[in-house]
């Protein structure tokens, strides 16, 4: 009896163990229609991107226009709008400027000499340029508010004892020039190149000497910075000093400027409907309450610190 119900439960469970046999079965899983999924969009104006373009530039510098490719506000890697308001204008070519200004540091040595050879209008920015020579060497500048074709500029690096007596276009270290100049590009670390004071019209001002090897500018911001003596900085002020204070004129010329239309949500008020500033009213205080005030005098329980005499 014992060796039949040995058999009837080894046999039940091999049988369970055939029936039941775990088989890989092929399936597929479907992605949520309702998942969210967090995409991290740029900001736009770090670190110097508007996403406005891109310029393909060159493993040397060169004065030929370089391509552009417009992004129109749209990141260049995942394609997503970033900045809004920009689309559409005229594609324009770049022209490469070159912001470091290179001359002699001895103090003995002249400066060097360059020539101006065409004042030309470039869309990617405000100010115009210049395009200088010197010797077999061809290059881009800022043009300031009264160069022109044909002036000879000069730069030096070196900072001598006396003040230097620059003219409009030279570029000389801020130590070598004296309080009051009207300066732009100015470097913000030494042999960083024209890093201060691009846009058309704007100028800064040498205002003082903040110690033996710092000096004082005062931005177009009115704010004042303290930088090296040894940072470069181009004498005069921009050109197109009109820029500013010319109006656009029509939807279309903003169009070709490359700015998008807005969506008219908001609009500035008039004041020709809504609340109106009237002047605050006197006051007034009538005839009856007048005399009804009396003056009463009040005197203190020590008679020593009543000092008041009548």
């Amino acid at each position: 009896m014992a060796a039949m119900s040995l058999i009837s439960r080894v046999f039940t469970k091999r049988f369970a163990e055939v029936c039941y046999k775990a088989t890989p079965v092929s399936c597929q899983l479907q992605q949520k229609r309702c998942q969210w999924n967090l995409v991290k969009v740029p900001k736009p104006g770090v670190k110097g991107k508007s996403f406005r373009r891109i310029v393909h530039f060159k493993d040397e510098y060169t004065v030929e226009p370089l391509q552009v490719t417009n992004l129109g506000g749209r990141d260049p890697v995942t394609g997503r709008l970033v900045a809004k308001g920009i689309g559409g204008g005229i594609k324009h070519k770049y022209h490469w400027i070159k912001w470091t200004r290179d001359g002699p540091t001895d103090i003995n040595v002249p400066p060097k000499e360059s020539k101006v050879l065409h004042i030309l209008k470039d869309g990617c920015r405000t100010a115009n340029i210049a395009l200088v020579g010197s010797g077999d060497e061809l290059y881009y500048i800022l043009a300031t508010e009264n160069m022109k074709a044909g002036d000879i500029i000069r730069t030096h690096r070196g900072i001598p004892p006396n003040t230097v007596r620059a003219a409009e276009g030279d570029a000389y270290p801020l130590g070598a020039l004296p309080r009051g100049t009207i300066v732009h590009c100015v470097e913000k670390y030494p042999g960083l190149g024209g890093f201060l004071i691009h846009s058309a019209g704007t100028c800064g001002i040498i205002l003082r000497n903040d110690s033996d090897d710092r000096v004082i500018v005062k931005m177009p911001s009115k704010k004042e910075f303290s930088i090296h003596a040894s940072c470069m900085a181009t004498v005069g002020r921009l050109s197109n000093i009109e820029h500013g204070s010319t109006p656009i004129g029509s939807a279309q010329k903003n169009r070709e400027l490359g700015n998008r239309p807005r969506s008219g949500l908001w609009q500035r008020k008039t004041g020709r409907s809504g609340r109106k500033l009237k002047p605050v009213k006197s006051a007034v205080i009538n005839a009856e309450t007048k005399h009804a005030f009396k003056m009463e005098k009040y005197e203190l329980n020590i008679k020593k610190l009543n000092l008041i005499e009548e």
